[in-house]
């Protein structure tokens, strides 16, 4: 024996996941490959398969991953409110950040959306992401005011991809669903 030991990496399966994510936002769910996110992982093509049996696992998992990460920023924002005042700038905040609003983000949303309107598997996953937001919200806002404000966010946020939209106008709008 050599003494050269083998030793997999415990981290290789959200790394395969994470670079998925990157080949989504670049050729999108319909040009995404094992191959292409090997080559974007940096891993054998057949590690891909050994973590993810299916195209659709993998898919899931790299949308789970982008629900996750964005939920948690969202939370934290939210959480660093302390008054209904913060918590108004802090739903702003959001719409303009770059986790809701970068192209990436806008991108692989869209496609997530597209994913989950022909894979029922990823509506759990969607309403995951949707109930840690809400969750996130309902430290200041009421149940309606939460299920408007988690709208104008997504609604917004889409929005303000093709067409300029104040801030100020937003802080009323987030102001006024506030009071419902």
């Amino acid at each position: 024996m050599t003494g050269k030991h083998w030793q997999q990496d415990p981290l290789r399966s959200e790394r395969i996941a994470a670079a998925a994510l990157e080949v989504i936002a670049e050729y999108g769910v319909a040009g995404t490959t094992y191959r292409k996110v090997a080559a974007a992982a940096g891993v054998p093509l057949g590690a891909v398969s050994y973590y993810f049996t299916s195209m659709e696992t993998l898919l899931t998992a790299a949308f789970t991953r982008l629900a996750d990460e964005t939920s948690q920023v969202f939370a934290q924002r939210i959480a660093d409110a302390h008054s209904k005042e913060e918590a108004y700038e802090a739903v702003v905040d959001i719409i303009f950040g770059d986790v809701t609003s970068s192209s990436r983000t806008l991108l692989l949303s869209y496609e997530l959306y597209g994913f989950a309107s022909r894979h029922p598997a990823m509506t759990s996953v969607m309403n995951t992401w949707m109930n840690k937001s809400r969750r996130a919200l309902a430290r200041h806002f009421s149940p309606t005011a939460v299920v408007a404000l988690d709208a104008l966010i997504e609604g917004v946020t889409i929005h303000r991809s093709v067409i300029a939209i104040e801030r100020q106008d937003v802080i009323r709008m987030v102001q006024q669903l506030a009071q419902l």
